[in-house]
């Protein structure tokens, strides 16, 4: 009987064993793949921007750093803060922009700064974590030009982010495309730049001011699980005809941008940034109405 039991044990021990080592050999050649996708190379194109010194081109590439996000990433004086705290998925950390001590903005030049913006590369040529390249890549020249005159403008600000880290689970859903982890990726960098819609409370100028929300509700606007969000998130706001938004009218809607409360009196979740859409005047917030008006319905759902 007791020789039995400790046969058992002895291949019960070799059967964990064996489990503990594919395990360790799954998650090692996940680390290898996605250590070497992080690390690759990325030849992109030159495209030249005409960047003005101009005091009204600096107060709008200001204002576009708002409205586009960059203070929510980069905080409020864009040198950088955590933006995801999730050990076991990553802890992100984003970059000083100021050219402070451990900023980038000194050593920058107009070329570095389009790459990294619209295609999520740095000068030497590796992907830059999280930059929502996919957001930015068609910010048309005229904007992209001022808000890299209003980031040469930033006083130096002393900070030096720590390394960022990606976790194990991190690793899996970045492989299994449910983390946006290195927006390079997603971005065809041969692709033109056009330019913006004329100014105006158009859909196609709302189309375009909407870029920025697409990170969190998607290409179709149709909302649902954040992107390498953690789980405790909400998903985001289905903004389609037949989504959330429904029961909104445009007063609705820039009343909401404006004070973070919807029409039932309840506030946004704390992960909907409406401070960022703050900074858009009421006829950029009429355009943004009109082009989510003008989307296909879908199946509405619960979120921010």
């Amino acid at each position: 009987m007791k020789s039995s039991i400790a046969k058992l044990f002895k291949w019960v021990g070799i059967a964990l064993g064996g489990l503990v080592s594919l395990v360790l050999l799954t998650l090692g050649v996940i680390y290898l793949i996605t250590t070497s996708r992080m690390k690759q190379t990325y030849a992109v194109p030159s495209h030249p921007v005409a960047v003005s010194s101009d005091s009204s081109a600096i107060a709008y590439g200001k204002r576009l750093s708002q409205m586009r996000g960059c203070t929510d990433c980069h905080g409020e004086n864009l040198a950088g803060k955590l933006i995801l705290d999730a050990p076991v998925v990553a802890k992100i950390y984003t970059t000083n922009l100021t050219p402070g001590n451990g900023g980038i903005g000194g050593r920058y030049s107009d070329a570095d700064w389009e790459r990294s913006i619209r295609h999520a590369v740095g000068p030497d040529g590796k992907p830059l974590l999280f930059m929502p390249a996919q957001e930015f890549f068609y910010l048309s020249d005229t904007d992209l030009a001022a808000l890299i005159a209003y980031l040469k403008t930033l006083p130096p600000v002393d900070h030096v982010p720590p390394k960022s880290s990606i976790g194990p689970l991190g690793r899996i859903l970045y492989l299994t495309r449910q983390m946006p982890l290195v927006p390079a990726e997603l971005t065809d960098h041969a692709s033109e730049h056009p330019e913006a819609p004329t100014p105006g409370i158009t859909v196609e100028y709302g189309r375009y001011l909407s870029t920025g929300c697409i990170g969190c509700h998607g290409q179709e606007f149709t909302g649902g699980p954040i992107p390498g969000a953690p789980p405790d998130w909400p998903p985001a706001a289905d903004l389609t005809p037949s989504g959330n938004l429904k029961h909104w009218n445009e007063s609705d809607f820039i009343r909401a941008m404006r004070t973070g409360i919807k029409p039932d009196g309840q506030p946004f979740s704390q992960q909907m940034p409406y401070q960022t859409l703050n900074a858009m005047t009421d006829d950029e917030l009429k355009a943004v109405w009109l082009f989510l008006k003008s989307l296909t319905a879908s199946m509405p759902s619960t979120g921010r």
